[in-house]
């Protein structure tokens, strides 16, 4: 299993979970699609599109249960990014997480699964 990570605001996430699906953050809407990262990217994600924010939450899916609705597709970097043409449920997410910000502003990780 391929696990994906979305970084999202707590205010966010449980206006998904209230609605029974999950649209996307405005960028994600802007752009059509959702946007995912994984093990390896997500912490630069965090850093670049998130930083200082203290009210994130960090949500872990299952690649495989999008089927073709995922799209691998190269960032402006080269790097594939997953992006989900499509909504979900929050309810069949693998989990959420607090993502807490450490003294110097980064965020903590916690190990994660590839």
């Amino acid at each position: 299993m391929t696990t994906l990570y979305k970084i999202t605001g707590r205010d966010e996430w449980a206006a998904a979970v209230a609605a029974g699906v999950y649209r996307g953050a405005p960028v994600d809407l802007a752009d059509g699609f959702i946007h995912f990262s994984t093990a390896t990217q997500v912490a630069e994600t965090a850093a670049k599109h998130f930083a200082g924010r203290d009210d994130l939450l960090l949500v872990g899916l299952d690649a495989e249960a999008f089927g073709d609705r995922l799209r691998w597709e190269p960032s402006r970097g080269g790097a594939l990014f997953p992006h989900l043409y499509d909504t979900f449920d929050p309810a069949g997410v693998l989990f959420v997480r607090e993502l807490p910000l450490a003294a110097d502003g980064r965020h903590l990780f916690a190990e994660l699964t590839p």
